[in-house]
């Protein structure tokens, strides 16, 4: 049944939204949660997140001036409430397609979005940046400039374990001025989230003497970094912001006053503890406490499996999922699953995406052998590390996005302690409706400078089976394999040979080649289907690279030598990519690099759409 978008309709900018009485949002609310949850189910995208701040969204823009005031959101998967609310309504149909509505924050898309956000943990430090170039600049909220701009950092999603959000914190609590940093805690990460500080939240959230804890205003600023002045103010803070404040809470360690946790569905308490705090003249954090997948059974019930789904059908009690086929991150789940029942020395770990990397099966089977670190990738990365220090085999799950996250730790405790940890890349190349914040476009040119680095790309699902094994018993560093948020193509499994080190695998060869194409991960099947159109037009050889380090030089030899041109085609950026290393191996044996020409990703930022979009604006489609 279509539902009356009234309201959500006559808004075109948050000052519609202002017109509304506060007894009349609840109603704009289940309008947006409804219109976020029928386009995901014909597109996919982000559901659950977005479900769960549609309040307090709502109430920072009744509260705020975002057209002058800053927002910096973390996680910016749970943007799409403030985009309806903010001019975009009609991009939603739209939504992470090409001309329409972006998964994520996007400045191109509008003023109210301030960075282009697909990686967790950032909001606060980039908040700090803002608010202290505004205090240079004179822009600054302050009691001498009322008409100032504020600057408010929403994070959630449990990325607020995440050592750059850390670090942030404990800058911001240096500020002298007005800061607020909103935690949308939903006791969820982007799955069931993991540590000590996530154990924390639980208990604050369950304690009642939590949120009726009084103190009065003299003792409630006395720990807090100019006290007297604060003081001096604490007339403005009404008892409701004093009876929710925490005591003795973590935050108020990196010097920030905490207030809450407070309901973050109740939107007049949103709405007046919002304008009680927005002009604080100090840093401050405010706890909202909301349900993610909010409005929905199925997305209360597994706000994981509704974190990001794909295209949906609801049917009375039962929802259904959309299959397009066997996916590569399936592909490796049983892969890594099977390769841990066979060696018991194996250990496994992602971070904060078991489900996304298909680590999910290995954490059921092999509990004690496999962990989500949670937001962590650097010290995921660093704890694998130790363990291979100690003997066992880790593989480390991640996208190859947030592989850059933790290239520091890949560098100095894997890499240069000659240890050999295994990076599976999951999401490598272009990634269709997460646009340009998660592509995964400069693995090669990260690892590739690693001394002893053996990084590898499969084609399909055998390839996939065969470079886990390789990998399992290749001990002399760090190695990779890489592989597309796309589904597995079979026509060449029925004879996979195993991977050896720098060797490629001949699938289309001829007596007399016109030209060979070096194809690195699935480019080798767009190879393969170009070869084909082609037909008898010309003798096009394939090969599957398998290797971007070390490259195959014999045949690079055998190539060049015979004087036939070599295409090297990857879903990767050329700077440093595959074909990077394809010249440079010949250069190194002194053959003329004139012959070699590369095809991957150019250096320009390709936004969201469908994968074959994207794959056809840089070129990189069979025809």
């Amino acid at each position: 049944m279509d539902m009356d978008l009234t309201r959500l309709s006559a808004i075109s900018s948050p000052a519609d939204l202002k017109k509304l009485a506060v007894s009349e949002l609840p109603e704009l609310a289940a309008e947006i949660r409804w219109a976020i949850c029928e386009q995901v189910k014909k597109s996919g995208g982000h559901l659950a997140p977005n479900l769960g701040v549609v309040e307090l969204t709502i109430a920072m823009h009744y509260v705020f001036d975002f057209g002058h005031d800053r927002l910096l959101f973390d996680v910016g998967h749970q943007c799409y409430p403030h985009k309806l609310l903010t001019g975009r309504a009609h991009l939603l149909d739209k939504l992470r397609q090409r001309g329409g509505m972006a998964g994520f924050p996007e400045p191109s898309e509008s003023n109210y979005d301030l960075f282009s956000v697909g990686h967790a943990g950032t909001a606060i430090s980039t908040a700090v940046g803002m608010a202290r170039g505004d205090l240079l600049n004179g822009d600054a909220f302050t009691k001498d400039t009322p008409d100032g701009r504020r600057t408010v950092a929403i994070i959630g999603d449990a990325s607020i374990v995440n050592g750059l959000a850390m670090e942030g914190l404990n800058n911001a609590g240096t500020l002298d001025r007005q800061f607020l940093v909103i935690l949308n805690d939903n006791g969820m990460s982007i799955a069931k989230p993991q540590g000590a500080v996530a154990g924390y939240f639980n208990r604050i959230r369950m304690n009642p003497a939590y949120r009726s804890m009084k103190r009065t205003a003299k003792d409630l600023f006395k720990s807090i970094p100019g006290g007297a002045t604060l003081r001096d103010m604490s007339h403005r803070f009404s008892e409701m912001a004093k009876e929710a404040v925490t005591e003795d809470n973590w935050f108020e360690k990196f010097g920030l006053l905490t207030v809450g946790p407070i309901d973050g569905h109740d939107i007049p308490t949103l709405v007046e503890m919002l304008s009680e705090v927005r002009d604080f003249p100090h840093p401050m954090v405010l706890h909202v406490h909301t349900t993610k997948g909010k409005g929905y059974e199925f997305s209360e019930d597994d706000a994981t499996t509704f974190h990001s789904p794909k295209p949906f059908s609801v049917n009375g009690c039962r929802v259904e999922l959309k299959s397009s086929g066997r996916s590569f991150t399936s592909a490796f789940s049983d892969a890594m699953a099977d390769v841990m029942e066979r060696d018991q020395q194996v250990v496994a770990c992602t971070a904060a995406m078991p489900d996304g990397t298909g680590i999910t099966q290995c954490l059921d089977r092999f509990p004690d052998r496999t962990w989500d670190t949670g937001i962590c990738e650097s010290h995921a990365m660093d704890m694998m590390a130790g363990m291979a220090k100690t003997g066992l085999k880790p593989f480390f799950a991640v996208y190859s996005t947030f592989l850059q996250r933790a290239f520091d730790q890949a560098f100095q405790e894997v890499a240069l302690q000659g240890l050999p940890v295994r990076l599976c890349l999951d999401r490598a190349g272009l990634v269709g409706g997460d646009g340009a914040v998660h592509h995964g476009f400069c693995d090669i040119s990260l690892l590739s400078i690693f001394p002893q680095a053996s990084l590898m790309a499969a084609m399909d699902e055998p390839s996939l089976q065969a470079s886990l094994e390789f990998m399992r018993t290749y001990d002399d560093g760090l190695s990779c394999v890489r592989y597309p948020r796309d589904n597995v193509d079979d026509r060449f499994a029925d004879d996979c040979p195993p991977f050896e080190l720098g060797r490629a695998r001949a699938l289309i060869t001829h007596d007399s080649p016109d030209v060979a194409v070096l194809g690195y991960g699935t480019m080798t099947m767009t190879a393969a289907d170009a070869a084909a159109t082609i037909g008898s037009d010309a003798n096009v050889d394939v090969y599957d690279a398998r290797f971007a380090k070390p490259v195959d030089t014999e045949l690079i030899r055998s190539l060049l030598e015979r004087d036939i041109p070599i295409i090297t085609i990857e879903d990767h950026t050329v700077t440093g990519g595959f074909g990077s290393q394809v010249i440079t191996a010949a250069a190194d044996m002194g053959l003329d690099t004139r012959r070699i020409t590369r095809l991957g990703l150019p250096e320009t930022w390709i936004y969201q759409g469908s994968r074959d979009e994207q794959l056809a604006e840089a070129g990189l489609d069979h025809d």
